[in-house]
């Protein structure tokens, strides 16, 4: 079960967009993605298509509070993969564990208990700040996807990050495998193109060839409940994305680990 958390403590770099983006490709390849939303403001669900995505006390809300199984939250989406969603109830998961070491393993736990048998590569939406559900999905991963948009204080906020996972790794004893992913490039900017250059001088082969591209569709295509694969399957945005999951297919991003 290969586990990876798109995750930049930056707002608006497109981790959502990702995120939903991927995982209607990888349905389309016949992979069967499983997304968890762990965004309290659960634009992930929202823009998945479901009816009802973001009722309160389901979801990603009735495992932290309730210990309700993973496998029993599920729902399929139009685009033929999986979610469980998210609601404004998860904002109060912070508050409700406060400091007890033990939250930060809860997901870990559960993935493993639940959905580990799936074999489905799973990919989690988290919100931009690091608290007890971002750490749960971390510490659930053995892989990031960083989402970085085209400027400099997203350039600043990759090396923060970076930085942060350094140190979880220390703590936790283990690597994440990363990547990054440029967003919102604009090939009429030379400072997109500045921005890739300083990324791939820095994090070398960690920074993926592709780029996706500012784009209408990506933008609007969650606002009717659908990726962009289903709402301008021919954009730009289209092509960058199914480009992007061919990448990550290929340099076995999404591969299964078998422990030796």
């Amino acid at each position: 079960m290969a586990v990876i958390t798109v995750f930049n403590q930056k707002g608006g770099v497109g981790k959502t967009t990702t995120c939903l983006n991927l995982a209607a490709a990888l349905a389309m390849g016949q992979r069967h993605p499983i997304a968890l939303d762990l965004d309290p403001q659960g634009h992930l669900s929202l823009a998945s298509g479901l009816k009802d995505a973001t009722l309160s006390g389901a979801g990603m809300d009735a495992f932290f509070r309730l210990s309700t199984p993973l496998a029993k939250l599920l729902r399929d989406t139009p685009a033929g993969w999986q979610i469980v969603s998210s609601s404004l109830g998860l904002s109060k998961i912070d508050a409700l564990y406060g400091s007890d070491p033990k939250a930060a393993t809860l997901l870990k736990k559960g993935l493993s208990e639940d959905l580990a048998l799936t074999g489905a590569p799973i990919l989690i939406d988290c919100c931009p700040m690091l608290g007890v559900l971002t750490l749960n999905a971390l510490l659930a991963s053995d892989r990031v996807l960083i989402p970085v948009s085209a400027d400099f204080l997203s350039l600043q906020g990759v090396h923060l990050l970076d930085s942060a996972l350094n140190v979880l790794e220390v703590k936790l004893k283990r690597v994440f495998e990363r990547r990054i992913v440029v967003t919102r490039f604009d090939a009429r900017r030379k400072l997109s193109y500045e921005i890739f250059d300083k990324l791939r001088d820095r994090y070398g082969s960690v920074v993926c060839n592709t780029r996706i591209s500012e784009n209408v569709a990506l933008a609007t295509s969650p606002m009717h409940g659908k990726d962009v694969f289903a709402y301008a399957p021919h954009s730009p945005g289209a092509a960058d994305y199914k480009a992007l999951t061919g990448e990550l297919i290929n340099s076995g991003f999404f591969e299964e680990r078998v422990a030796v």
